[in-house]
């Protein structure tokens, strides 16, 4: 059986660590990122199966980083979902813009409903 691995890039660690337990409990491998560079950098040598990226973080954004990610052969196909908890047009079509598989707003959704997304993501 192949190990599903997702990427959680969020600077607040009590978020990094809801999803990470929420993943881990669902039988989900999770890899973490606190800035958008090591988001970058953990992506680029893992490849993982999706990548959960929030906008705002230090030292370099979630919308940076994804352009990052983007540069790289691997990374022009990368299953990214922003998990942020920004609602404005803007960030919106920004992400759509970069191809992102899903927009899910924090505050708006749960763990499960999180992790049923990115599920369905990684199968689109």
């Amino acid at each position: 059986m192949i190990e599903t691995t997702v990427l959680i890039a969020d600077d607040d660690k009590s978020i990094r660590n809801l999803y990470l337990d929420a993943f881990t409990a669902s039988g989900i491998k999770v890899l973490t990122a606190s800035d958008g560079i090591g988001c970058v950098e953990q992506a680029l040598k893992h490849h993982p199966d999706a990548i959960l990226v929030d906008i705002m973080m230090p030292e370099m954004n979630g919308h940076e980083a994804v352009s990052k990610i983007r540069l790289d052969e691997w990374g022009k196909t990368a299953k990214i979902v922003y998990l942020t908890n920004l609602s404005d047009a803007e960030n919106v079509v920004h992400a759509i813009e970069q191809g992102t598989e899903e927009y899910i707003v924090k505050a708006n959704t749960s763990p499960k409903e999180v992790i049923n997304k990115v599920r369905l993501a990684m199968h689109t």
